[in-house]
């Protein structure tokens, strides 16, 4: 749905253009049946990290706090970047991967299913 100001002389530039990070990239995380986060983590990321500095680094600030996180095998963890299913080696740089500013990646992490079970 379109949005439509109600002021002819209300424009600006978005502040979240990729510009605005020098050579870094905004991404969004979301880690599925795990509702304890209601929504994706934003994380500020260099495209040229590799996806272990990634999984060692943002994936552990950001999630670390769920008694699951400790849990996963991540040889195990199902990857959707932009509703895309991809399979992320260690070495791989995140540009290489595919991410770009404001990707969407979700995870899935099989026989995890939340704190007691009830996805949360």
């Amino acid at each position: 749905m379109a949005v439509r100001a109600i002021r002819p002389d209300y424009d600006f530039e978005p502040r979240d253009l990729q510009k605005h990070y020098g050579d870094n990239i905004l991404i969004y995380v979301g880690w599925d049946h795990h509702t304890l986060y209601c929504a994706a983590h934003a994380m500020l990321v260099s495209p040229q990290q590799t996806f272990q500095e990634f999984l060692d680094q943002q994936m552990q600030a950001g999630f670390y706090q769920h008694p699951d996180f400790e849990h996963i095998n991540w040889d195990e963890v199902q990857f959707k970047l932009n509703q895309q299913a991809i399979q992320p080696r260690p070495e791989q740089t995140l540009a290489e991967i595919g991410f770009d500013h404001k990707s969407l990646l979700r995870f899935v992490t099989p026989g995890l299913k939340g704190y007691q079970g009830a996805h949360v």
